[in-house]
């Protein structure tokens, strides 16, 4: 059944970025008509949901790269917003961990990298400084980091749609509507789903995990595409809890494009340890046997897929074994924590990660939005979109005011 109403902007994705994106253009146009549409009943229902729930500090990004850039100005806005409308999260601080010698080096220019990047607080430590803050961990050095936070990330999502929608009655959140096509018609756009066809004049998309094939449904030529890459977690049991207050990470490796297993207190009193990285034969697959044959031939048919792959050999083996071995998952875990034990841990949830990536293998590493004359693609929004999504929120607002004329229609 086709829609009567004509919408100024349908934004496609209901994840964080897409939300924080109907936030913030609908409380700067607040005349304007926008449709929020996304394929799972509930919101913030993939990357969103299954992530770590940190609040980035800015510590790990190229300094006047937009990920640098959109992380410390989302991070304070981010703060702000679950501070008024009672998202809970804690900004409590973490500790970066050495624990050898050759990671000194990467550990001195993430440091850097955080002083270049504004991330306030930020201090060199000591071995025995570290366990002041964590009296299990076991160092040589450190990063004290206390501006870096913990949130529940599907709360604020929620926050944001629905303030968002509380500001423009003639608003929508569409939930349960997955994008079959898109039609051009008389200057306007219908958006077919698998329940009805959507009327609009502009389009934006943070379609996350599905961004590439969006891209393609809206005649984008897109040469990349998006890889997934499954994320495992466990849990600490009841009488290992103790061994972690906070946030714990390692140095990550500069030639892995992830940052390394971690400790992560959440908003719900539970410490998760991980996540590993293994390729993912289904892109919404969170089960280590999950398989879709679309999405397997897809990744596997392309070229830049089986350049990572090669390039990362050694690591991606290691990952691989990990997922499947608690015990090695536990050996990596004890570099930092050396005495945690076998019944410290239980399994926990997995995410999957979105990669774009290059013929070349390479992971566009940076956030990446680029737009046509009718719409806006979010092509790119790895972590730390979550903490960044309300700067991200921002700038896509602006390139559509500017762009789509947005101001000068609800004049109008």
């Amino acid at each position: 059944m086709e829609n009567t109403e004509i919408f100024d902007v349908a934004i496609i994705g209901g994840g964080i970025v897409g939300a924080a994106t109907l936030y913030k253009l609908q409380l700067r146009n607040p005349d304007l008509k926008i449709v929020l549409l996304e394929k799972e009943d509930r919101l913030a229902g993939h990357q969103t949901g299954h992530n770590s729930g940190v609040i980035h500090s800015g510590l790990y990004y190229k300094p006047g790269s937009l990920k640098a850039k959109n992380c410390v100005k989302g991070r304070h806005e981010l703060v702000a917003f679950a501070k008024e409308y009672g998202v809970a999260h804690d900004v409590c601080g973490k500790v970066v961990v050495a624990t050898n010698e050759s990671e000194l080096p990467f550990m001195n220019k993430i440091f850097e990298n955080g002083i270049a990047n504004n991330t306030e607080g930020i201090e060199k430590i000591t071995g025995e400084q570290v366990k002041d803050h964590e009296p299990y961990v076991e160092g040589i050095a450190g990063i004290w980091v206390p501006c870096t936070g913990i949130i529940d990330f599907v709360g604020a999502t929620e926050k944001m749609a629905e303030v968002a929608l509380a500001k423009q009655p003639e608003s929508k959140l569409l939930l349960g509507q997955e994008v079959i096509s898109i039609d051009d018609k008389d200057n306007e756009h219908v958006i077919v789903t698998d329940k009805t066809k959507i009327r609009t004049k502009k389009m934006i998309f943070c379609a996350g995990l599905q961004a590439d094939r969006m891209a393609r449904k809206d005649g984008v030529k897109l040469k990349e595409k998006v890889v997934g890459f499954r994320g495992d977690y466990y849990e600490l049991t009841d009488k290992a809890k103790h061994k972690v207050n906070n946030l714990i990470y390692p140095v990550p490796n500069p030639d892995f494009p992830f940052l390394g297993v971690h400790f992560t207190r959440m908003t719900n009193g539970e410490i998760e340890c991980g996540p590993n990285a293994v390729f993912t034969f289904k892109r919404e697959g969170y089960g280590k046997t999950d398989f879709s044959f679309k999405d397997t031939f897809n990744a596997l048919g392309y070229r830049g897929t089986w350049k990572l792959f090669f390039g990362n050999m050694k690591f991606g083996l290691n990952e691989y074994r990990r997922a499947f071995s608690k015990r090695l998952f536990l050996k990596t875990l004890q570099t930092m924590i050396p005495s945690l034990e076998m019944d410290d841990l239980k399994p926990g949830r997995s995410g999957v990660r979105a990669l774009l990536l290059g013929t070349d293998g390479d992971t566009r590493d940076d956030f990446r939005i680029e737009h046509t004359e009718n719409s806006i693609h979010v092509l790119n929004a790895p972590s730390p979109a979550a903490t960044a999504s309300l700067a991200i929120g921002e700038y896509i607002a602006e390139i559509a005011e500017e762009k789509f004329d947005l101001k000068l229609s609800v004049k109008e």
